[in-house]
């Protein structure tokens, strides 16, 4: 019995010790995967201004947005995004180039399923006013989200190697859509900053509008808006694939007053 009454004494110090030795978790550290050296690139920028998982986050998005081209002539608009339905609002208060044949206020919407545009609160049902909408409001919703959908499943990636452009050392990378339909989409050459990997400037195409073969060069300016950086200073003119602008002068386009969480609904976008 003796025996007995020893040997279930040291089992139990065994177990008893085997239950206190404390256990160590192995962290699993997932390499990302790129397909070359422009997708590297694009995503370590991403890095420094904030990926899409940081910006849907935020939830939803309001601010000021001003448009003004070289004779003067601007858009100001109050604009209002969900971020997870890719809902997008404007209300123009000023909308010289906009459907500028519309007196007064207009407002503009996607709402998930159709686009809508009011005057003066009342609807409009024209279809050829209707068809700007329906480029202004993903476009504008696009700019904002932009550098976070360089991300999206369908993007492809171009290394094309380096350039020194007003004695700064850039990066440059071709991205391309492809999502599966024939029709063509637009082309960006981003030019990233080797010191700060930020996106100084891009050459880019507008496809909708048939503008394929010359592009336009936006440069940027960032702000730092609530932990992420937004090129909320833009402006862009003619150019050429060697980033050579034309002597023409500048569009311009800000960002301002940007408020992130305000809480949106979706009726806010339905008429």
């Amino acid at each position: 019995m003796k025996f007995k009454i020893a040997t279930l004494l040291v089992l139990s110090i065994l177990i008893t010790s085997c239950k206190e030795e404390p256990t160590v978790k192995k962290e699993i550290i997932q390499t990302p995967e790129f397909t070359n050296k422009g997708h590297e690139l694009v995503s370590k920028m991403l890095e420094k201004v904030g990926n899409y998982k940081a910006l849907r986050s935020k939830k939803d998005v309001v601010y000021t947005y001003t448009y003004q081209t070289p004779d003067g002539k601007t858009d100001i608009s109050t604009e209002k995004y969900i971020f997870d339905a890719e809902l997008s609002y404007g209300k123009y208060e000023k909308h010289e180039r906009t459907l500028s044949e519309l007196e007064g206020t207009i407002e503009q919407s996607f709402d998930g399923k159709e686009f809508w545009l009011k005057q003066n609160g009342n609807i409009v049902n024209d279809s050829i006013a209707l068809k700007r909408v329906a480029f202004n409001r993903p476009t504008n919703f696009y700019w904002f989200t932009m550098f976070q959908k360089l991300m999206d499943k369908g993007v492809s990636y171009e290394y094309l190697g380096e350039e020194i452009l007003n004695q700064t050392p850039y990066e440059v990378v071709k991205v391309s859509f492809n999502f599966g339909d024939s029709k063509p989409t637009d082309i960006y050459q981003l030019y990233i900053n080797k010191k700060t990997t930020l996106v100084d400037q891009f050459l880019f195409t507008v496809a909708d509008f048939g503008a394929m073969d010359t592009p336009n060069l936006m440069t940027l300016e960032y702000e730092d808006v609530d932990g992420m950086l937004f090129p909320t200073k833009r402006k862009y003119k003619k150019s050429t694939w060697k980033a050579a602008v034309s002597d023409d002068p500048w569009i311009t386009v800000d960002w301002s007053n940007i408020t992130f969480n305000n809480d949106l609904e979706r009726s806010e976008f339905e008429k």
